[in-house]
C-alpha cells in the first residue's frame, strides 16, 4: 500500500494541525465552498485527482479514492495529504492551488462519496 511511505514529519504535522472536535453539521457547513468554487473542485478531482486514480475514483496507477477505499482513513490526514503530498509516492502536494479548506471539503467528499459535477 503507497500510504506506508507517509514520514514522520507528515505525521507530526497531522497531529499538530488537527482541528478540535466540531459537531459534524457545523463542521461541514463551515467547510462548504460557495457553489462555483465546489463546481472547480468536483472537476479538479475528477480530472486532475482521476488522470491517476481513476476517473471514476476507483484506481488505476494511484489507489481508490472510493468511499469504501477511504472509510479507514481519518479526514485530517485525507487533507494533509491533499495539501502537502505523499513523499515517495506520485502524489503531489496540492497546496499551492488548493487552500485547507478546499482540501478538508474534498476530503470529507471522497469520504462519503464524491459527487458529479453538474
Amino acid at each position: 500500500m503507497r500510504y506506508r511511505f507517509i514520514t514522520r514529519a507528515a505525521v507530526a504535522g497531522v497531529l499538530a494541525l488537527s482541528v478540535p472536535a466540531h459537531s459534524a453539521d457545523g463542521e461541514a457547513q463551515a467547510n462548504t465552498p460557495a457553489p462555483a468554487r465546489e463546481q472547480e473542485l468536483i472537476r479538479l478531482v475528477r480530472h486532475d485527482c482521476g488522470s491517476c486514480h481513476g476517473m471514476s475514483l476507483v484506481g488505476g496507477l494511484c489507489p481508490a479514492l472510493s468511499k469504501e477505499a477511504l472509510a479507514q482513513r481519518p479526514q485530517t490526514y485525507l487533507q494533509q495529504v491533499i495539501l502537502h503530498g505523499l513523499p515517495g509516492t506520485a502524489m503531489p502536494p496540492w497546496r499551492g492551488w488548493l487552500s485547507a479548506q478546499d482540501a478538508s471539503w474534498i476530503a470529507r467528499e471522497l469520504q462519503r462519496g464524491f459527487p458529479d459535477a453538474h
